[in-house]
Protein backbone atom coordinates (compact mmCIF):
# COMPACT_ATOMS: atom_id res chain seq x y z
CA UNK A 1 0.00 0.00 0.00
CA UNK A 2 1.25 3.37 -1.02
CA UNK A 3 1.61 6.01 1.44
CA UNK A 4 3.26 9.73 1.79
CA UNK A 5 4.97 8.90 4.66
CA UNK A 6 5.59 6.25 7.18
CA UNK A 7 6.35 9.07 9.69
CA UNK A 8 3.73 11.33 10.07
CA UNK A 9 5.27 13.67 13.25
CA UNK A 10 5.29 17.39 12.51
CA UNK A 11 8.82 17.29 13.25
CA UNK A 12 9.65 14.88 11.22
CA UNK A 13 7.90 16.39 8.16
CA UNK A 14 9.34 19.77 8.51
CA UNK A 15 12.53 18.48 8.73
CA UNK A 16 12.51 16.14 5.34
CA UNK A 17 10.31 18.28 3.17
CA UNK A 18 10.71 22.02 2.19
CA UNK A 19 7.47 22.64 1.54
CA UNK A 20 6.28 21.22 4.73
CA UNK A 21 8.46 23.89 6.27
CA UNK A 22 7.76 26.99 4.13
CA UNK A 23 4.12 26.52 5.88
CA UNK A 24 5.18 28.21 9.64
CA UNK A 25 6.16 31.16 7.24
CA UNK A 26 2.77 32.01 5.71
CA UNK A 27 0.33 33.84 7.42
CA UNK A 28 -3.42 33.57 7.19
CA UNK A 29 -6.19 36.32 7.33
CA UNK A 30 -7.08 36.48 10.84
CA UNK A 31 -11.00 36.97 10.40
CA UNK A 32 -10.87 33.05 8.40
CA UNK A 33 -7.47 31.79 10.20
CA UNK A 34 -7.80 32.67 13.89
CA UNK A 35 -5.57 29.83 14.41
CA UNK A 36 -2.58 31.73 12.73
CA UNK A 37 -0.34 29.90 9.65
CA UNK A 38 -0.27 27.52 7.06
CA UNK A 39 1.92 25.00 9.24
CA UNK A 40 -0.80 25.14 12.40
CA UNK A 41 -4.28 25.32 10.02
CA UNK A 42 -2.88 21.85 8.07
CA UNK A 43 -2.03 20.03 11.25
CA UNK A 44 -5.51 20.46 12.55
CA UNK A 45 -6.96 19.98 9.11
CA UNK A 46 -5.34 16.45 9.65
CA UNK A 47 -6.47 16.09 12.87
CA UNK A 48 -10.62 16.84 11.87
CA UNK A 49 -10.09 14.49 8.83
CA UNK A 50 -9.16 11.43 11.11
CA UNK A 51 -11.59 12.38 13.29
CA UNK A 52 -14.36 12.09 10.59
CA UNK A 53 -16.22 8.81 11.03
CA UNK A 54 -16.85 8.83 7.39
CA UNK A 55 -12.76 8.91 6.64
CA UNK A 56 -12.70 5.87 9.22
CA UNK A 57 -14.87 4.02 6.88
CA UNK A 58 -12.94 4.30 3.89
CA UNK A 59 -10.44 1.29 2.79
CA UNK A 60 -6.75 2.09 4.36
CA UNK A 61 -5.62 3.27 0.64
CA UNK A 62 -8.43 5.59 0.37
CA UNK A 63 -7.15 7.10 4.20
CA UNK A 64 -3.66 7.01 2.57
CA UNK A 65 -4.90 9.22 -0.51
CA UNK A 66 -7.10 12.03 1.48
CA UNK A 67 -4.17 12.24 4.35
CA UNK A 68 -1.83 13.19 1.60
CA UNK A 69 -4.32 15.36 -0.07
CA UNK A 70 -4.90 17.18 3.40
CA UNK A 71 -1.00 17.81 3.85
CA UNK A 72 -0.71 19.31 0.75
CA UNK A 73 -3.63 21.37 -0.03
CA UNK A 74 -2.43 24.63 0.88
CA UNK A 75 1.24 24.00 -0.60
CA UNK A 76 0.81 26.78 -2.66
CA UNK A 77 -0.03 29.91 -0.18
CA UNK A 78 3.31 30.05 0.28
CA UNK A 79 3.34 31.40 -3.41
CA UNK A 80 0.03 32.98 -3.56
CA UNK A 81 -0.37 34.83 -0.57
CA UNK A 82 -0.68 38.68 -0.38
CA UNK A 83 -1.56 41.38 2.24
CA UNK A 84 -4.39 43.53 0.46
CA UNK A 85 -4.10 47.48 0.99
CA UNK A 86 -6.51 47.12 3.87
CA UNK A 87 -4.61 44.95 5.72
CA UNK A 88 -6.42 41.64 4.78
CA UNK A 89 -4.41 38.44 3.61
CA UNK A 90 -5.64 36.46 0.27
CA UNK A 91 -4.36 33.67 -1.55
CA UNK A 92 -5.58 33.41 -4.77
CA UNK A 93 -5.12 30.71 -7.13
CA UNK A 94 -3.69 28.45 -4.69
CA UNK A 95 -5.82 25.54 -5.36
CA UNK A 96 -4.58 25.59 -8.79
CA UNK A 97 -1.31 26.46 -8.57
CA UNK A 98 -1.17 23.59 -5.88
CA UNK A 99 -2.67 20.89 -8.32
CA UNK A 100 0.87 21.63 -9.97
CA UNK A 101 3.21 21.62 -7.39
CA UNK A 102 1.32 18.38 -5.91
CA UNK A 103 1.62 16.52 -8.96
CA UNK A 104 5.66 17.91 -9.73
CA UNK A 105 6.19 16.85 -5.19
CA UNK A 106 4.76 13.26 -6.18
CA UNK A 107 6.48 12.90 -9.35
CA UNK A 108 9.97 14.30 -8.60
CA UNK A 109 10.31 13.51 -5.07
CA UNK A 110 7.79 10.62 -3.55
CA UNK A 111 7.65 7.98 -6.14
CA UNK A 112 3.29 7.81 -6.29
CA UNK A 113 1.85 5.15 -8.63
CA UNK A 114 0.29 7.21 -11.42
CA UNK A 115 -3.36 7.13 -10.68
CA UNK A 116 -3.18 7.77 -6.97
CA UNK A 117 -1.04 10.84 -7.72
CA UNK A 118 -3.56 11.87 -9.90
CA UNK A 119 -6.55 11.29 -7.26
CA UNK A 120 -4.61 13.91 -5.13
CA UNK A 121 -3.50 16.53 -7.62
CA UNK A 122 -7.25 16.68 -7.98
CA UNK A 123 -8.22 16.95 -4.78
CA UNK A 124 -6.13 19.93 -4.20
CA UNK A 125 -7.19 21.32 -7.41
CA UNK A 126 -11.05 20.97 -6.14
CA UNK A 127 -10.56 21.76 -2.62
CA UNK A 128 -12.89 24.98 -2.20
CA UNK A 129 -15.48 23.89 -4.62
CA UNK A 130 -17.81 22.64 -2.11
CA UNK A 131 -18.03 26.03 -0.93
CA UNK A 132 -19.10 27.98 -3.64
CA UNK A 133 -20.45 25.39 -5.81
CA UNK A 134 -24.25 26.71 -5.69
CA UNK A 135 -22.80 29.80 -6.61
CA UNK A 136 -21.63 29.16 -9.79
CA UNK A 137 -23.36 30.18 -12.99
CA UNK A 138 -24.04 26.90 -14.12
CA UNK A 139 -23.35 24.36 -10.61
CA UNK A 140 -25.04 21.29 -12.69
CA UNK A 141 -22.29 22.12 -15.70
CA UNK A 142 -19.17 22.87 -13.11
CA UNK A 143 -20.38 19.70 -10.94
CA UNK A 144 -20.76 17.30 -13.48
CA UNK A 145 -17.06 18.41 -15.28
CA UNK A 146 -15.51 17.97 -11.66
CA UNK A 147 -17.16 14.32 -11.39
CA UNK A 148 -15.00 13.05 -14.51
CA UNK A 149 -11.47 14.29 -12.68
CA UNK A 150 -12.55 13.83 -8.91
CA UNK A 151 -14.33 11.99 -6.03
CA UNK A 152 -16.90 14.19 -4.85
CA UNK A 153 -17.55 12.03 -1.72
CA UNK A 154 -13.62 11.99 -0.98
CA UNK A 155 -13.78 16.21 -1.67
CA UNK A 156 -16.59 16.78 0.87
CA UNK A 157 -14.47 14.63 3.56
CA UNK A 158 -11.27 16.78 2.44
CA UNK A 159 -13.80 20.26 2.68
CA UNK A 160 -15.31 19.79 6.04
CA UNK A 161 -12.06 19.35 7.88
CA UNK A 162 -10.34 22.28 5.93
CA UNK A 163 -13.06 24.42 7.82
CA UNK A 164 -12.97 21.98 11.53
CA UNK A 165 -9.37 22.70 10.82
CA UNK A 166 -9.59 26.37 11.56
CA UNK A 167 -11.05 29.46 13.46
CA UNK A 168 -13.85 31.22 11.95
CA UNK A 169 -17.15 33.27 12.96
CA UNK A 170 -18.39 31.60 9.72
CA UNK A 171 -17.44 27.13 10.38
CA UNK A 172 -21.40 26.41 10.83
CA UNK A 173 -22.24 28.30 7.59
CA UNK A 174 -19.72 26.77 5.53
CA UNK A 175 -20.22 23.36 7.06
CA UNK A 176 -23.93 23.99 5.98
CA UNK A 177 -22.84 24.71 2.22
CA UNK A 178 -20.27 22.07 2.36
CA UNK A 179 -23.93 19.14 3.19
CA UNK A 180 -26.28 21.20 0.29
CA UNK A 181 -23.01 19.98 -1.97
CA UNK A 182 -23.35 16.69 -1.04
CA UNK A 183 -27.08 16.61 -1.53
CA UNK A 184 -26.75 17.91 -4.46
CA UNK A 185 -24.22 15.37 -6.21
CA UNK A 186 -26.28 12.80 -5.07
CA UNK A 187 -29.30 14.27 -6.44
CA UNK A 188 -27.86 14.84 -9.93
CA UNK A 189 -25.71 11.38 -9.53
CA UNK A 190 -22.53 12.65 -9.05
CA UNK A 191 -21.82 11.29 -5.23
CA UNK A 192 -18.52 9.84 -5.10
CA UNK A 193 -18.80 8.16 -9.11
CA UNK A 194 -18.73 10.17 -12.49
CA UNK A 195 -21.74 11.90 -13.83
CA UNK A 196 -22.75 8.90 -16.36
CA UNK A 197 -22.77 9.55 -19.79
CA UNK A 198 -24.73 6.97 -22.14
CA UNK A 199 -21.85 7.05 -24.64
CA UNK A 200 -18.45 9.71 -24.90
CA UNK A 201 -20.14 11.85 -27.75
CA UNK A 202 -22.75 12.25 -25.46
CA UNK A 203 -19.94 13.44 -23.06
CA UNK A 204 -18.41 15.70 -25.36
CA UNK A 205 -21.23 17.22 -26.75
CA UNK A 206 -22.57 17.77 -22.99
CA UNK A 207 -19.35 19.62 -22.18
CA UNK A 208 -18.98 21.71 -25.22
CA UNK A 209 -22.41 22.88 -25.99
CA UNK A 210 -23.24 25.27 -23.01
CA UNK A 211 -26.93 24.42 -23.87
CA UNK A 212 -27.16 20.68 -23.84
CA UNK A 213 -28.84 18.78 -21.56
CA UNK A 214 -26.43 16.22 -20.20
CA UNK A 215 -28.99 13.15 -20.96
CA UNK A 216 -29.10 14.26 -24.37
CA UNK A 217 -27.61 11.30 -26.76
CA UNK A 218 -26.26 12.47 -29.88
CA UNK A 219 -26.48 9.73 -32.69
CA UNK A 220 -23.91 11.10 -35.46
CA UNK A 221 -20.90 8.93 -35.43
CA UNK A 222 -17.48 10.42 -35.41
CA UNK A 223 -16.68 11.22 -39.40
CA UNK A 224 -12.73 10.05 -39.12
CA UNK A 225 -10.80 9.24 -35.77
CA UNK A 226 -8.04 11.60 -34.60
CA UNK A 227 -5.17 10.15 -31.53
CA UNK A 228 -3.07 13.08 -30.29
CA UNK A 229 -0.17 11.78 -28.14
CA UNK A 230 0.76 13.49 -24.52
CA UNK A 231 3.81 13.11 -22.97
CA UNK A 232 7.02 14.37 -21.54
CA UNK A 233 10.01 13.86 -23.98
CA UNK A 234 11.62 10.79 -23.93
CA UNK A 235 8.73 9.23 -21.94
CA UNK A 236 8.34 6.84 -24.74
CA UNK A 237 5.71 8.27 -27.63
CA UNK A 238 7.73 7.25 -30.62
CA UNK A 239 7.54 3.43 -29.44
CA UNK A 240 3.68 3.40 -28.63
CA UNK A 241 3.17 4.93 -32.11
CA UNK A 242 5.44 2.18 -34.07
CA UNK A 243 3.61 -0.10 -31.88
CA UNK A 244 0.03 0.70 -32.49
CA UNK A 245 -0.66 3.04 -35.46
CA UNK A 246 2.30 2.11 -38.04
CA UNK A 247 -0.16 0.57 -39.83
CA UNK A 248 -1.33 1.62 -44.07
CA UNK A 249 -4.77 3.11 -42.25
CA UNK A 250 -3.28 5.60 -40.17
CA UNK A 251 -1.41 8.91 -41.08
CA UNK A 252 1.66 10.15 -38.86
CA UNK A 253 1.97 13.79 -38.08
CA UNK A 254 4.97 13.82 -36.03
CA UNK A 255 6.41 17.32 -34.77
CA UNK A 256 9.70 16.23 -33.89
CA UNK A 257 10.48 14.92 -37.80
CA UNK A 258 8.90 18.14 -39.32
CA UNK A 259 11.38 20.23 -36.87
CA UNK A 260 14.39 18.08 -37.87
CA UNK A 261 13.30 18.64 -41.93
CA UNK A 262 13.19 22.17 -40.93
CA UNK A 263 16.19 22.44 -39.01
CA UNK A 264 14.67 24.05 -35.93
CA UNK A 265 15.90 23.29 -32.57
CA UNK A 266 13.36 21.78 -29.60
CA UNK A 267 14.61 25.04 -28.01
CA UNK A 268 13.83 27.76 -30.92
CA UNK A 269 10.11 29.13 -29.79
CA UNK A 270 9.64 31.16 -33.02
CA UNK A 271 10.93 28.33 -34.75
CA UNK A 272 8.45 26.01 -32.83
CA UNK A 273 5.70 28.33 -33.96
CA UNK A 274 5.99 27.45 -37.22
CA UNK A 275 6.90 23.91 -36.95
CA UNK A 276 3.36 23.52 -35.35
CA UNK A 277 1.52 26.00 -38.16
CA UNK A 278 2.96 23.35 -40.55
CA UNK A 279 1.60 20.35 -38.68
CA UNK A 280 -1.62 21.78 -38.56
CA UNK A 281 -1.81 22.35 -42.19
CA UNK A 282 -0.86 18.57 -42.77
CA UNK A 283 -4.04 17.82 -39.63
CA UNK A 284 -6.80 19.71 -42.11
CA UNK A 285 -5.36 18.00 -45.21
CA UNK A 286 -6.36 14.34 -43.44
CA UNK A 287 -9.73 15.47 -41.76
CA UNK A 288 -10.78 16.85 -44.92
CA UNK A 289 -9.76 14.19 -46.63
CA UNK A 290 -11.34 11.64 -43.68
CA UNK A 291 -7.66 10.14 -43.16
CA UNK A 292 -7.56 8.39 -39.40
CA UNK A 293 -4.09 9.85 -37.86
CA UNK A 294 -1.99 10.44 -35.19
CA UNK A 295 -0.47 13.92 -34.01
CA UNK A 296 2.65 12.71 -31.87
CA UNK A 297 4.48 15.41 -29.98
CA UNK A 298 4.50 16.39 -26.32
CA UNK A 299 1.21 18.07 -25.89
CA UNK A 300 1.71 18.51 -22.11
CA UNK A 301 -0.91 21.20 -20.99
CA UNK A 302 -4.23 21.42 -21.12
CA UNK A 303 -4.16 24.47 -24.03
CA UNK A 304 -1.66 22.67 -26.25
CA UNK A 305 -4.19 19.98 -26.57
CA UNK A 306 -7.40 22.11 -26.87
CA UNK A 307 -6.14 23.77 -29.58
CA UNK A 308 -5.79 20.95 -31.46
CA UNK A 309 -9.26 18.91 -30.17
CA UNK A 310 -10.82 22.16 -30.95
CA UNK A 311 -9.63 21.71 -34.45
CA UNK A 312 -10.50 18.28 -34.91
CA UNK A 313 -13.78 18.76 -33.49
CA UNK A 314 -14.66 20.97 -36.41
CA UNK A 315 -14.25 17.83 -38.79
CA UNK A 316 -16.27 15.78 -36.69
CA UNK A 317 -13.81 13.68 -35.35
CA UNK A 318 -13.33 11.14 -32.53
CA UNK A 319 -10.46 11.97 -30.85
CA UNK A 320 -8.37 9.97 -28.52
CA UNK A 321 -5.28 11.15 -26.12
CA UNK A 322 -2.99 8.76 -25.17
CA UNK A 323 -0.75 9.80 -22.38
CA UNK A 324 2.22 8.26 -22.11
CA UNK A 325 4.73 8.24 -19.08
CA UNK A 326 7.83 6.97 -16.84
CA UNK A 327 9.28 7.30 -13.89
CA UNK A 328 11.61 10.40 -14.00
CA UNK A 329 14.92 8.68 -13.18
CA UNK A 330 13.29 6.52 -16.45
CA UNK A 331 12.20 10.12 -18.58
CA UNK A 332 16.09 11.37 -18.16
CA UNK A 333 17.83 8.42 -19.52
CA UNK A 334 15.16 7.66 -22.30
CA UNK A 335 15.54 11.38 -23.32
CA UNK A 336 19.54 10.75 -23.22
CA UNK A 337 19.43 8.28 -25.55
CA UNK A 338 16.74 10.40 -27.78
CA UNK A 339 18.72 11.50 -31.07
CA UNK A 340 17.18 15.15 -30.63
CA UNK A 341 17.86 15.31 -27.01
CA UNK A 342 15.86 18.28 -25.04
CA UNK A 343 18.15 20.25 -22.63
CA UNK A 344 17.67 19.89 -18.93
CA UNK A 345 16.26 23.01 -18.31
CA UNK A 346 13.61 22.91 -21.05
CA UNK A 347 12.68 19.50 -19.52
CA UNK A 348 12.20 20.74 -16.07
CA UNK A 349 10.26 23.63 -17.42
CA UNK A 350 7.67 21.65 -19.00
CA UNK A 351 7.51 19.12 -15.88
CA UNK A 352 6.66 21.82 -14.04
CA UNK A 353 3.82 23.01 -16.53
CA UNK A 354 2.56 19.00 -17.13
CA UNK A 355 -1.07 19.14 -16.79
CA UNK A 356 -2.09 15.44 -17.29
CA UNK A 357 -5.56 15.21 -19.87
CA UNK A 358 -8.65 13.39 -18.69
CA UNK A 359 -12.20 12.81 -19.77
CA UNK A 360 -12.98 16.25 -20.04
CA UNK A 361 -11.16 16.90 -22.87
CA UNK A 362 -11.56 14.06 -25.56
CA UNK A 363 -14.11 11.32 -26.30
CA UNK A 364 -11.47 8.85 -25.15
CA UNK A 365 -8.33 9.11 -22.88
CA UNK A 366 -5.51 6.13 -22.74
CA UNK A 367 -3.01 5.81 -20.06
CA UNK A 368 0.06 3.98 -20.89
CA UNK A 369 2.11 4.53 -17.17
CA UNK A 370 5.19 2.37 -16.65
Amino acid sequence: MWTITENRSWSYLEQTYDWVRDMQDVPQDAIHHGEGNVAIHTQMVLAALQEQPAYQALSPQDKEILWAAALLHDVEKRSTTVTEPDGRITSAGHARKGEGTARQILYREITTPFHIREQITQLVKYHSLPLWLLERRDPLHTIIHASLQVNTQHLALLARADMIGRIAPDTAELLYRIDCFEEYCKEHQCWGTPWPFETAQARMHYLRKGDAAPGYVPYEAPAVQVVIMSGLPGAGKDTYVKKHYQQPDWEIISLDNIRSQMKISPADKSGTGRVVQAAKEQARVYLRNKRSFVWNATNTTHQMREQLIALCMQYDAGVTVVYVEVPYKELFRQNGNREATVPYNVMQKLINKLEIPDLTEAHEVIYHVR
